[in-house]
Formats: C-alpha cells, sequence, structure tokens
C-alpha cells in the first residue's frame, strides 16, 4: 500500500474543509481528487503532505505514519503546488541547484532530470526565470519535483493554468512517471485530464468524498445511463413496463414520448419489446451522456446518495 488516508477532517475554527475523508492509493496507482473549486481537494493533499496538520484522522505513506514519523513520510512524496514561484533574477539551473541542495541529492541528478525530453527547457535553461513563460514555470516546477527521485508525485491542480500545447505536454509527463512505477495523485476540476490519466477518481463536494470510483466503472456507468427517447403512437400501453424487462435501466413517459435509460447493446431489444408490448414506435433518439454529466449527478446528489465501490 503506497497511502492511506483514514478519516480525515480538517476545520478552520467554524469551519469543516475536509469531512471524515477515507481511501487508499495503491503503489503505481495515478489517482484523481475530482471537484468544484472549494470541494477540500487542496485541503486532503495538504493533509497527505504534512503542509496541515488534520483536525482528526491520519495518514500512512509507504508504511510510515505522518504524524509519528513526520520526516520518513515526507521523504517518500514530492509536490508540485498549482500556482508555481521561483525567483525571477535566478536561471533555472540555480534553482535547481538549490533545490538539489535542499533535499540533498546528488548534483548529477540535475543532469540526469532534465535530460531527459519531458524538459525541454528551448535554450532558456541558463536564463532568468523571469523571462520564462508561464508553461516553462510549470515545468520547471514539475523539474525540481523530479529531483528526489522520491515513489509519490503529489500536484494539485497542474493544468489549471497551461495553455492547450503545454497541458497535453504535461499529460504525456504523468503518464511516463505511471510507465516508471510512481504513485501519481493530483486534484483537479477538469474532467479530460482524470479521464485521460486517472486509474481511480475520488469525487468530493464541500469537503466531503462522494464517490470512489474506477475510471472503467464511471464509464460503465456512463454506459448504463445513455438516454434513448422513444415516440410512441399509442402512448396508453404498458411499453414503460416492456422496455424495463428488457433490460432498461429506468422508462418514463414524458408526453407522447417514452425516454429510457440503458445500455446501448440493449436498445434494440427493447424496441422489440416496446411493440411486441402493444406500443407502436414512430421514431427514436439517443441522448449520449458524458462523464461530465456523471460528474454533476454526483455533484448534485445528497450526502445520503455517496458511493464508494471500486
Amino acid at each position: 500500500m503506497s497511502i492511506t488516508a483514514s478519516n480525515l477532517t480538517k476545520k478552520f475554527k467554524d469551519f469543516v474543509a475536509v469531512n471524515d475523508v477515507s481511501f487508499k492509493v495503491e503503489r503505481g496507482e495515478t489517482f484523481a481528487l475530482l471537484g468544484p473549486n472549494g470541494s477540500g481537494k487542496t485541503t486532503t493533499l495538504k493533509c497527505l503532505l504534512g503542509l496541515t496538520l488534520p483536525t482528526a484522522g491520519s495518514v500512512v505513506v509507504e508504511g510510515f505514519d505522518l504524524q509519528r514519523s513526520s520526516r520518513a513520510a515526507r521523504q517518500q512524496m514530492s509536490f508540485v503546488p498549482q500556482r508555481v514561484s521561483f525567483s525571477e533574477q535566478l536561471t533555472g539551473y540555480e534553482v535547481l541547484n538549490f533545490f538539489a541542495r535542499l533535499r540533498r541529492v546528488p548534483r548529477q541528478r540535475i543532469d540526469e532530470t532534465i535530460s531527459t525530453p519531458n524538459f525541454d527547457f528551448n535554450g532558456f535553461f541558463n536564463k532568468p526565470v523571469g523571462e520564462y513563460s508561464g508553461g516553462m514555470i510549470q515545468r520547471l516546477g514539475l523539474a525540481v519535483a523530479c529531483l528526489p527521485d522520491a515513489p509519490v508525485m503529489v500536484l494539485d491542480e497542474p493544468t489549471a493554468s497551461l495553455d492547450p500545447g503545454s497541458a497535453i505536454q504535461f499529460r504525456e509527463f504523468l503518464k511516463s512517471l505511471k510507465g516508471k512505477g510512481k504513485t501519481v495523485i493530483f486534484s483537479s476540476h477538469m474532467l479530460p485530464d482524470v479521464e485521460q490519466l486517472a486509474d481511480r477518481v475520488a469525487i468530493m463536494v464541500d469537503g466531503r468524498l462522494v464517490a470512489l470510483r474506477h475510471i472503467a466503472a464511471l464509464r460503465e456507468e456512463l454506459s448504463s445511463t445513455a438516454r434513448m427517447r422513444v415516440s410512441v403512437a399509442n402512448i396508453d400501453s404498458p411499453i414503460a413496463e416492456a422496455a424495463i424487462t428488457a433490460g432498461a435501466t429506468s422508462a418514463k413517459l414524458e408526453g407522447s414520448s417514452l425516454v429510457i435509460s440503458a445500455r446501448p447493446e440493449d436498445r434494440l431489444e427493447i424496441l422489440r419489446a416496446i411493440e411486441v408490448g402493444g406500443g407502436k414506435v414512430q421514431h427514436f433518439s439517443t441522448e449520449e451522456l458524458s462523464l461530465e454529466d456523471i460528474y454533476l449527478k454526483y455533484v448534485t446528489a445528497s450526502p445520503e446518495g455517496a458511493t464508494y465501490p471500486g
């Protein structure tokens, strides 16, 4: 097991930023905290990193309890904050040299790190950071985080300020970390990052963990809740019951139409069942959902609707 968060709670006076959050991140897994702004993602990450002490609960990193063995636990992790900032007078090399000394890693790690394709500074490596673009500063922050070659990489909203080209490069960088067996934990409110990169996603709303799902499970849910609108001439027939019997997950009447949620592969059988049940199908159309629809369902759900299967 790489990281275990148990019953994490963080209060700021009367405000509960993180409310009894628990999850486990397996070694080598890419794990995403997904939620709207203000949902508690950053505070949760800071609790995992030991940058803020939880009001209640515990964190264990690679077998080290974060409160009892803080130094050993922190040595297992590297962190890239949402807003990376360096002295504009220092060059990229000077920044990396400073952090290499701070983390007590050999200077050769600087050359090893920047020699990878992920850290092409386009000739700016020996120029002041003040001349860097936003994407290059983010890239420098990632290079700093890679210096210790820690087994766990933690990133807070890593693509929030990146242009589309830089975001694509960043996603390739994360995929390369996964290829090296690194454990990656990142927060985001951007679904493309989560869909393309994460093995599992924890959806947070108002400081609560409302869903903990594998991406494959979310896609399966997406498939099973795809909608089909069927216009039926004789709407009074028992067509809703027929649709449910044929495999629809839901069926409700809306005017002269029957709106059905079902897996795409079940649609033909459902249409046949409606005909057999006495309904005369005039025409139908499909309304495909997206991962955003699934996400918004969890965001707007009540606390009682929280689900935690893998």
